[in-house]
């Protein structure tokens, strides 16, 4: 039976090959970045010659010729072209004739003042891009060579649809993906059904999911404004089918304002279109609201887990009520605070990327050398004497919170999430999972794992375990009972270093971490059944869900107070909670 369990070397080292082969993978992704969905920044090739032929005609005195050379240029819808317009519109529009050369039209930087002299930078008024001399440096000419080019009253009326076209196609075409999403939403607010053609160019060039989505929403809103019942119809039923919930104003106007009333939708069939729209929109709503609600009840369960791993050992197998454990707690995220600060000062920008994946295992060491040391010195003094360790560990809970502020300041600092932990992915309509929520499942699911590895598979577990049921009989079979007590109690504050190092991610970190979360801890290992793992995980789901599903009705402060009541009736109805083990708090 004690070959069955024993740890097998040959997995570690399988182990550590597939973690070698994965952080070689992520860093050759990270390190060469993923280029845009639409494609990298490209330098701005060089006007045709008809456009640059119209360039060249908005030096005419003429404005009519002005006027013509603008409106063929707009027509062209070539975003190089926004900032000449810009320039037209606002002024820094300019005429240069260089000595010897051919007078063209250039754009003006910001006016430099050198003596009495005011020098101006030179940029290209296609694409505007730096103009540079016979020695490759940038050209910076007197104001007087300079003549500025002047649009009339009329002619900046018709630059400013021209500027708004080609502002949105250059968003709404950005290789950054939230831009282009955002643009899309932004034009359907606006309402402007001028910007339908675009919309539908976008649409069909657009590769991701949910910017369609972003699109075809904008694009079905400003159909409402058709002046065809039937597309108005057909774009109120296709709201209703994608779930827009920013459309629920407009047709809610269309469905509650009289057909003979300004702004009344005078079709019948478009106002029960609109009532139909709007119940698919907010059962959908309702059915969205339950979904977040979920994850954030599994998202608080996992935190609440994570908490309660090392106390599930160190007060669950061992016995000991260890009122330090939030302290071991913010010990592990002011190391990744420390991690964060030492790669910022020491090591290439570069490199900060990964700098979460060393604060974990940094984490673990540091609050883990933290619960060695206090096990050596105080508790292992104590073992049997609830009341007076229950004293001790406050009192080292206390002096651990006032060397923090000594160390660091009593304000809370904070842990800035690696790009990869930034963000999130959206899942479902109007449903988005941040990436650290995510990956604090995922980490509660890997302690779970590792913990269930070393307390069952492993020849130091098979100890452990003896050592808690049965210290008298262990200690005549040669087990060293002192170290297991000092290394099981390392193990359970090196998980609660591992919280707190989760936890920076999702808030800022501070001397009093621990004690907003100790209560918790202590309430999950509790009613789960004190030393029994299965009843740590069942107890985290079922606190951290019900709290969630509380909150919404009763508010956060009376939910955690029905919560508490609840784990106290349910301790009088069973007080070993909802597993038992036999440990030395049985024992004794």
């Amino acid at each position: 039976m004690g070959t069955s369990l024993r740890f097998r070397p040959d997995w570690l080292i399988e182990g550590l090959s597939l973690f070698r082969y994965l952080l070689l993978f992520l860093t050759l992704s990270w390190s060469g970045g993923f280029p845009p969905v639409l494609g990298e920044e490209q330098p701005v090739p060089a006007p045709s010659p008809e456009i640059a032929q119209e360039i060249a005609a908005l030096a005419s005195q003429d404005e009519a010729a002005v006027s013509a050379a603008v409106m063929a240029l707009g027509k062209r819808n070539d975003p190089q072209l926004l900032p000449l317009f810009v320039a037209l519109r606002e002024g820094g529009l300019y005429v240069w004739a260089p000595a010897g050369g051919v007078p063209r039209v250039v754009l003006g930087g910001e006016v430099i003042s050198q003596g009495d002299t005011k020098r101006v930078p030179l940029w290209s008024a296609y694409g505007k891009q730096p103009l540079l001399d016979a020695n490759g440096q940038a050209v910076v000419v007197p104001l007087e060579e300079l003549t500025e080019i002047q649009a009339n009253r009329n002619l900046r009326k018709v630059l400013k649809p021209l500027i708004d076209d080609l502002t949105n196609r250059l968003s709404l075409f950005s290789p950054d993906s939230s831009t282009r999403r955002a643009s899309a939403i932004k034009l359907g607010q606006a309402g402007d059904p001028a910007a339908l053609p675009l919309l539908t160019e976008a649409l069909a060039a657009e590769p991701e999911r949910w910017n369609r989505y972003a699109i075809e929403a904008a694009i079905q809103l400003l159909k409402l404004a058709d002046a065809d019942p039937a597309v108005r119809r057909a774009a109120v039923l296709r709201l209703g089918e994608l779930h827009v919930e920013q459309a629920l104003p407009a047709l809610q106007n269309l469905r509650d304002t009289a057909p003979n009333a300004p702004g009344g939708e005078p079709d019948k069939t478009v106002r029960e279109a609109a009532r139909t729209a709007i119940q698919r929109i907010e059962r959908w709503g309702l059915f969205v609201q339950f979904v977040e609600t979920l994850f954030r009840a599994l998202s608080l369960s996992s935190i609440l887990l994570l908490m309660a791993l090392g106390l599930a050992i160190i007060f669950g197998l061992m016995g000991v009520i260890n009122m330090a454990h939030g302290e071991l707690m913010m010990l592990g995220a002011y190391a990744a605070f420390v991690m964060q600060q030492g790669f910022m000062a020491s090591l290439p920008p570069g490199l900060f990327d990964y700098y979460f994946l060393l604060a974990l295992p940094f984490s673990f060491l540091v609050a883990g050398g933290m619960g060695l040391l206090l096990e050596r010195c105080l508790v292992r003094f104590l073992y049997g004497r609830p009341l007076e360790t229950l004293l001790a560990t406050w009192g080292v809970s206390l002096i651990l919170q006032q060397a923090v502020r000594q160390i660091f300041g009593a304000a809370n600092v904070s842990v800035v999430s690696p790009p990869w932990l930034s963000g999130g992915v959206q899942v479902l309509v109007g449903v988005y999972l941040p990436y650290n929520r995510l990956f604090i499942m995922g980490l509660a699911a890997g302690c779970v794992l590792g913990t269930y590895l070393v307390l069952f598979r492993s020849e130091m577990g098979l100890k452990i375990r003896a050592v808690m049921q049965n210290r008298a009989m262990s200690s005549c079979l040669g087990i060293a009972a002192g170290k297991v007590d000092a290394w099981t109690f390392a193990f359970g504050a090196g998980m609660a270093g591992l919280a707190g190092c989760a936890l920076s991610q999702i808030g800022n970190v501070g001397p009093d971490l621990g004690q907003t979360y100790i209560v918790d801890s202590f309430m999950v290992v509790v009613t789960g059944g004190v030393g029994k793992l299965i009843g740590s995980i069942t107890a985290a789901l079922g606190i951290g869900g019900l709290n969630k599903f509380l909150e919404p009705s009763l508010g956060a402060v009376f939910s955690k107070v029905v919560l508490l009541v609840l784990v106290i009736l349910f301790l009088q109805a069973r007080p070993s909670g909802l597993f038992t083990l036999r440990g030395r708090g049985v024992d004794s």
